[in-house]
């Protein structure tokens, strides 16, 4: 899934929702989809001149274009600014996507998270029309006829909306407005431009699948899907309907109208859209990494857990094994782990949180005194990294080990670099009691290793252990990727697993092309992570298999 904002922000991502971005951030927006959207899908954003926008953008792709380090970080006097600025200037967006691509939920999140005017022009439509105004009387005189009602009185209606106070006051998003290259120039004709205009961009295939395979409840109204949301049981199966406009062929029909009024009015917006990447990176067997590839996965990584953290999940879990992040190789790399807590500490950070950064306290003294060795002297590295010139580390930014005495009042989360060793250092005990001290604040590990491990002695520890694995289970996944390969080998890569919250998981084939390149095909979806045995059918073979790329960086 991609996002695209102009070329002076960073490249925007996918699956992300509106990031609540520090008033020093440069312009733009990132979005989450429905939870059903698989990253298969392209969300585009394209943005007007620095100056009018008034949200960064944080995206699945690229990590924050921040400049200096550090700038994200709020002051009163800024927030004073940013505030007056605002006030003067509300937020204007425009929002486009196909049946069913995720637009109504993307709506209701934005609206939530800004307080803009929602305006459809099916909502404006039915209500000037009960209201019996003028605009009103025109549009139900084509309606009565079965006619289309014409651009200009469309435009009219739109116009009339925002004209009113509370539009004017806390800005507006247009949904599925302009739909035809008339309506966009009578826009233009009257400079009403947005800020942002944001296209959901989901394959065919899926789209038709999420539409045929949709089924009502006549008695509750409640939405089913044959395969992503199945009935809870027999009766309520029973009694599911189809509706009318979910058939194949009137799918099809309503994605071809849509097409043709996206391309219409695209071309209005091209100044503004510069489209970056598309799905997961390739060439991910390529050591070292690119700065792309390590810029996706610090995003990728960054908005899953922003999500997470705004949802109110308090105990989460990174798990990120690409070769650089797995020390079982040895293309290993500890300044890729440093710059992913770097990018998340100081994307929170940007949103006036105190962070503290916490290492294993084994880890952090010596080389010898590391578990594992490829970790010791962690801590001591977070403290000369380049953390920007406004303060940021001492002030919004510390750092701790990893127990109960690390936690302070004025911290308001915590991140925890690769606790290893649940049973053989009882690192868990430590954990726990930092947990419980930091309450219902988040706590998030990044790669942890909580396994139960064989104590010094070589056996397992048995006091207690079914405590401290039931423990270790309650931190839940905010991001998941590993890639897959063929047995007894590290490459060929086969393929990749990816999730990232609040998306299911994501199983992918590496496919190599004829000119030397190669793309990633998404295979199959699973709520929850799939066996081993579940992975190995996915990329067997099937009757009529329909895949759809979702692959690598595409230059826009």
């Amino acid at each position: 899934m991609a996002a695209s904002s102009s070329s002076s922000s960073s490249p925007a991502a996918a699956s992300a929702p509106f990031a609540a971005p520090g008033p020093h951030r440069r312009p733009g927006l990132a979005l989450r989809p429905s939870p059903p959207t698989p990253p298969s899908s392209s969300l585009s954003c394209c943005r007007a001149s620095p100056a009018a926008a008034a949200v960064s953008s944080v995206s699945a792709t690229a990590a924050p274009n921040r400049g200096p380090r550090g700038m994200g970080l709020r002051c009163r006097a800024s927030e004073g600014a940013a505030a007056a600025a605002r006030k003067e200037a509300p937020l204007k967006v425009m929002i486009s996507g196909a049946p069913a691509s995720g637009k109504g939920t993307q709506c209701r999140m934005i609206v939530e998270k800004y307080g803009l005017v929602h305006i459809s022009t099916g909502d404006l439509l039915r209500a000037e029309v009960s209201s019996g105004t003028e605009i009103g009387k025109k549009a139900k005189e084509y309606m009565d006829n079965g006619m289309l009602v014409p651009d200009q009185v469309v435009t009219d209606m739109v116009v009339s909306r925002l004209s009113q106070p509370d539009v004017r006051e806390r800005g507006w998003l247009l949904d599925g407005y302009p739909r035809s290259y008339a309506q966009a120039q009578s826009l233009e004709s009257m400079k009403i431009r947005p800020d942002i205009f944001i296209v959901l961009e989901v394959p065919d295939d899926i789209l038709i699948d999420r539409c045929v395979g949709r089924r009502l409840d006549p008695e509750t109204g409640k939405i089913y899907h044959i395969k992503n949301f199945p009935p809870e049981n027999d009766e309520v199966s029973a009694r599911l309907v189809t509706r009318s406009d979910d058939t194949f062929e009137k799918v099809k029909s309503r994605l071809e109208t849509y097409k043709q009024n996206s391309e219409a009015v695209i071309p209005t917006y091209s100044d503004l859209l510069n489209q970056e990447f598309r799905g997961i990176p390739t060439r991910l067997n390529n050591i070292p990494h690119s700065r792309e590839i390590r810029k996706y996965f610090y995003n990728d990584v960054l908005v899953a857990t922003r999500h997470a953290v705004e949802d109110k999940k308090t105990r989460l879990q990174i798990d990120i094994n690409i070769p650089e992040l797995n020390p079982e190789m040895d293309v290993y790399r500890i300044g890729t782990l440093m710059e992913l807590v770097r990018e998340l500490s100081l994307s929170f950070a940007d949103d006036g949180k105190r962070v503290k950064v916490c290492v294993q306290g084994s880890m952090g003294q010596g080389a010898f005194a590391g578990i594992p060795l490829q970790l010791a002297g962690t801590r001591k590295i977070l403290e000369i990294m380049d953390w920007g010139e406004y303060g940021a580390k001492g002030t919004f930014i510390n750092f701790g080990a990893v127990g109960a005495s690390e936690v302070d009042k004025e911290d308001d989360m915590f991140i925890l670099i690769a606790p290893q060793n649940a049973v053989g250092n009882c690192i868990i005990d430590d954990m726990k009691a930092m947990t419980d001290a930091a309450g219902d604040r988040p706590v998030i590990l990044v790669n942890p290793r909580l396994k139960d491990m064989p104590g010094s002695s070589g056996v397992m520890q048995t006091m207690g252990r079914d405590m401290r694995l039931k423990y270790a289970a309650s931190f839940e996944t905010c991001y998941s990727f590993r890639l897959l390969f063929y047995a007894g080998s590290f490459y060929p890569i086969m393929g990749a697993l990816r999730m990232a919250y609040p998306n299911k998981y994501e199983i992918y084939r590496r496919v190599d092309e004829p000119n030397g390149q190669e793309r990633y095909v998404l295979l199959e979806e699973f709520v929850e992570k799939p066996t081993p045995d579940e992975i190995t059918n996915a990329f067997r073979p099937r009757k009529n298999e329909n895949e759809k790329s979702a692959s690598g960086f595409c230059k826009g």
